[in-house]
C-alpha cells in the first residue's frame, strides 16, 4: 500500500508531527502547497489550528480532492484538536471515512514553546505504526 502525509504548518509544529509520521512510513511528508494527491495512497492529512480551524490551504485541498479513507493529525496551542474536528466534518460531508486521528499541543507565541516535544513525536510515530499494522 502507498501512503502520503500531507500537512499545512505556519510555524513548524505540524510539520514536526508530519515528519514523524512520514519517517515511520519511510516516506517524505509533503507541504499541502506542493502536494499532488496519489489516488492509490492512504492519506494522512494534518494542519495547525488557526482560529479554531485548519489552515485555509488545507481546507481548499480537502474541497478540491477526492479521498478514500484518511487519518488526520493536528497541533494547536490548546491541544484540543479543533482543527482535526473541522477537517473531519469537511471530509464526512464528502462521505470520506476518517480511520483515526491524532493531535497534540503545538507552539503558539510564548505558549508551549517546547511543543511538540520528544514525547509528542514518539506518540505521533506510534499513531503511524498502529495504522500501518491495521492497514496492512
Amino acid at each position: 500500500m502507498n501512503y502520503q502525509v500531507i500537512y499545512f504548518s505556519r510555524k513548524g509544529s505540524t510539520k514536526k508531527i508530519a515528519d514523524a509520521i512520514a519517517s515511520e512510513l519511510k516516506i517524505e511528508a509533503e507541504d499541502v502547497k506542493n502536494a499532488t494527491l496519489d489516488d492509490s495512497a492512504f492519506v494522512f492529512l494534518g494542519s495547525g489550528n488557526y482560529g479554531g480551524r485548519p489552515g485555509k490551504e488545507m481546507i481548499t485541498f480537502i474541497e478540491e480532492n477526492d479521498f478514500n479513507n484518511v487519518a488526520l493529525f493536528g497541533t494547536s496551542g490548546g491541544g484540543m484538536g479543533k482543527e482535526v474536528e473541522e477537517m473531519e466534518k469537511q471530509l464526512h460531508a464528502k462521505n470520506v471515512t476518517v480511520v483515526d486521528r491524532f493531535f497534540c499541543k503545538g507552539k503558539f507565541g510564548l505558549i508551549n514553546r517546547t511543543k511538540p516535544n520528544d514525547e509528542d513525536i514518539t506518540e505521533a510515530k506510534k499513531f503511524a505504526k498502529k495504522l500501518l499494522n491495521i492497514l496492512i
